[in-house]
């Protein structure tokens, strides 16, 4: 027979708190690998490329950081979670990154430096990593 598990109100409220808290951790390590890429960027090649790294970030940046805070309001507002509506959330989160990777490309074609782009899309994207590697040091 299996017993069922009993969560108090307590119990609720501090797991809760701790996911606010990493997913708030998340988000920092993935905006602060993007300033990392544009750093990178900008001493290789230069500020045109450090721009490029620096968009090619919030391209993913942007749209994760929104759903992440949509994310912490349903945290907050105690909304039990729905599987759909997350995946949904992770669909739409795409299509905007292509959107914005799309605008970016439209409007700056004349000095776009595409290795930089893929430099800020990439170490942003992975920015949960650092957070994984200092867990593990810790």
């Amino acid at each position: 027979m299996q017993k069922s598990l009993v969560l108090t109100d307590a119990d609720r409220a501090a797991i809760n708190a701790r996911a606010c808290r990493e997913l708030f951790m998340a988000v920092l390590a993935q905006g602060l690998m993007g300033l990392v890429a544009a750093a990178i960027a900008g001493i290789v090649a230069g500020t045109a490329a450090a721009t490029s790294a620096l968009l090619g970030a919030g391209a993913y940046f942007l749209p994760n950081a929104l759903f992440a805070l949509r994310l912490l309001i349903n945290v907050v507002r105690s909304v039990r979670p729905n599987p759909a509506t997350f995946f949904f959330g992770e669909l739409v989160k795409l299509f905007m990154t292509a959107l914005l990777l799309w605008l970016i490309w439209y409007y700056t074609q004349a000095w776009l430096v595409w290795p930089a782009v893929l430099l800020g899309l990439i170490l942003t994207l992975k920015g949960y990593l650092v957070l994984l590697m200092f867990r593990k040091l810790s």
